[in-house]
């Protein structure tokens, strides 16, 4: 037999502290099993919260999917239309790589871009005018015709400038610069052509002189259209001599500066003979346009058919 050896009041002191401490635990049970309740809760809600983050980022990344599908597919369709647009501007202008590769293999005669027989891969383009009475009074509407012609046949270019056979600029702002190539300065050259009035000594030497020597560069290719109906100088190989001069050849047979001329024939319609200044512009201007890459155009009329 087993019994306690202890004092009566001891074993009951005992037992109530048992009991307060069982009490206690039951107590703190209590609250840990109502705080897993709220944590439960708590945890169901967040679970809950984040079932529908979830839900709406898989919505927001669809999202974001068709977003950079659609920007991808407006960006490519926006880059190959840049392409395309650079693509026909350039086959205006330039031989490419290709191109240039491929004419290694066939006659050199095949080969250059031209429009209306005209090279036209310049970066840069300078239109001598002739401003004489005898271009203004017969052939002014024609000119402008031609000058907005010849600027459409170039989609984008570096620079422009506008001198008349003297070498005087149409825009004294941009004397010895380049225009910059706008929309705008296209509109304002065609708009002051019109009512433009230099001093003319009806020979297109001075201004061709003048553009070559101020805007020659080894870097530049620049093409030179002289607008014009009369040559009224002495001698044509001197001319011939100075123009070679200044419009070197590169180390490739070419010259940085392509000459190319349209021929009025305002002269031609009333006066025959060798002395008759505009039979002698075209020679002039034949001659040089061959000897320096260029083209010579001439009309068969002054009158302008829009």
């Amino acid at each position: 037999m087993l019994s306690k050896f202890a004092e009566p009041i001891i074993i009951e002191e005992v037992r109530a502290d048992l009991q307060l401490e069982v009490q206690r635990l039951e107590e703190e049970l209590h609250e840990i099993r109502g705080e897993t309740t709220v944590l439960n809760r708590d945890l169901v809600a967040k679970k809950k919260q984040l079932s529908e983050e979830q839900k709406r980022l898989a919505r927001l990344q669809g999202d974001l999917s068709d977003i950079k599908g659609e920007f991808a597919a407006s960006n490519q369709y926006a880059e190959v239309q840049n392409i395309i647009e650079g693509k026909l501007a350039r086959a205006l202008q330039e031989l490419t790589e290709e191109m240039q590769r491929l004419l290694k293999k066939i006659p050199r005669k095949v080969a250059r871009p031209s429009v209306g027989g005209i090279p036209v891969d310049s970066e840069y383009i300078i239109f001598i005018i002739d401003t004489s009475g005898s271009m203004q009074r017969n052939a002014w509407p024609l000119v402008q015709k031609k000058l907005a012609e010849t600027l459409e046949v170039y989609p984008r270019v570096k620079g422009i400038q506008v001198m008349n056979d003297m070498g005087i600029y149409m825009f004294s702002q941009y004397r010895g610069k380049w225009i910059p190539d706008t929309p705008g300065r296209r509109r304002a050259i065609i708009s002051n052509l019109s009512t433009w009035r230099s001093f003319s000594n009806s020979s297109p030497v001075e201004g061709i002189t003048a553009a070559i020597r101020t805007f020659y560069a080894q870097d530049k290719k620049i093409s030179l259209y002289v607008f014009g109906d009369e040559f009224s100088g002495q001698a044509i190989q001197p001319v011939i001599d100075q123009v070679d001069r200044i419009n070197k050849v590169t180390s490739d047979g070419t010259r940085r500066v392509r000459i190319h001329a349209v021929g009025f024939p305002v002269l031609l319609q009333d006066r025959f003979g060798p002395g008759n200044t505009g039979e002698r512009f075209a020679t002039l201007m034949r001659l040089l346009c061959h000897k320096n890459g260029g083209t010579f155009v001439g009309l068969n009329s002054t009158i302008s058919i829009r």
